[in-house]
């Protein structure tokens, strides 16, 4: 008996995808971030205010650290005096990749 079924192509849901090492189609992440170059200023929030650093969610593949030294033009400041949690910051973007894979920010920069 003759098979009658044909295979029908199925498309690829809506969105970015690249062709993956064995043919099949794979999402493509690295398309979905902005393009950020160092020495421009970006836009983000606050999502953690430790007593060294804090993070910044700038809708990039990973959160923006500001260490404490790039926060204020005054000498040893408090983190938690100067954002908070939540708060909608400017930042200028340092490294776009330090040696741990972080991308550096500063706050008394961007201004």
């Amino acid at each position: 008996m003759a098979n009658d079924t044909m295979e029908k192509p199925i498309a690829a849901e809506e969105g970015v995808w690249v062709t993956g090492p064995d043919g099949e189609l794979i999402p493509d992440y690295e398309s979905t971030f902005p393009t950020i170059n160092e020495g421009e200023v970006v836009h983000g929030t606050v999502v953690r205010v430790d007593k060294d650093e804090v993070l910044v969610d700038i809708g990039y593949k990973s959160e923006g650290v500001i260490p404490v030294a790039e926060l204020s033009i005054r000498r040893s400041v408090n983190p938690a005096d100067e954002v908070s949690v939540g708060e909608e910051i400017d930042a200028l973007v340092l490294t776009k990749e330090d040696a741990e894979g972080r991308l550096i920010l500063s706050k008394k920069r961007a201004r």
